[in-house]
């Protein structure tokens, strides 16, 4: 084999190896009027583990509110892998964010991998809940809560008791939704979008752990609308 053939064949060989990235596009221009800021509070599943930060759930909600009209803000973060709800709790307290225009809150995942009993998650739910309102303003229809993934359909979990994952976090979407619907702020239960990558690895990404922008994209496109209603 001749050496430009070689690395013809070896250039094709990589680029069937790479992990299909979902196509996002190139935000919008920046509108005119009173911009509106979005902080986005959570975990992995926030900060967007394993994709492109365009992927995220929370900047592809942007790009949608933006081809809709309402000039919105990149989302500020404060997020990152492992985080618990004490972790969340502790860092909002550290940063000490001003208020913002929308803030969503998608939290629990790792206080139910590490074992923590769900009395102190309700409780510490609730405190992050009601720092969130304060964060909006008040707004309590600023506030949108994420149900948490569920990650037993993932190859990651498949040597773990899968049925005991799914069950546990029931029970903690459970208390998010019950709190969530007390404290009167919106809700979004993606729980069963996850599930379908059960038969679906390009809802994962490249770790076959986190939801891939594919997955996040769907959270968007339903998560957009919820969102312009209050903002508009």
């Amino acid at each position: 084999m001749s050496q430009s053939l070689f690395l013809l064949v070896f250039t094709v060989l990589l680029a069937c190896n790479k992990p299909e990235k979902v196509p996002v596009p190139d935000p919008p221009p920046v509108l005119s009027g009173p911009v509106k800021t979005w902080l986005a509070l959570g975990d992995s599943y926030t900060i967007g583990q394993g994709v492109d930060a365009a992927e995220r759930f929370p900047t592809q909600t942007v790009n949608l509110l933006r081809l809709a009209g309402i000039n919105c803000s990149v989302p500020f973060y404060i997020a990152t892998t492992g985080w618990t709800t004490q972790t969340l709790i502790s860092q909002v307290e550290s940063q000490n964010p001003g208020t913002y225009d929308v803030v969503s809150l998608l939290i629990g995942v790792n206080d139910q991998y590490q074992t923590h009993d769900t009395t102190g998650y309700r409780q510490r739910f609730t405190g992050l809940l009601e720092k969130s309102i304060l964060l909006a303003g008040g707004r309590k229809a600023n506030v949108f809560v994420l149900s948490i993934p569920d990650y037993s359909v993932t190859p990651f979990a498949a040597s773990s008791d899968t049925a005991r994952i799914r069950q546990e976090l029931d029970w903690f979407n459970a208390i998010n939704r019950q709190v969530t619907d007390l404290y009167q702020c919106k809700y979004l239960d993606i729980t069963p979008s996850t599930r379908e990558a059960r038969n679906d690895l390009s809802l994962l990404a490249a770790d076959r752990l986190h939801p891939s922008g594919a997955e996040y994209r769907k959270w968007a496109v339903r998560l957009a609308p919820m969102v312009e209603v209050v903002v508009r």
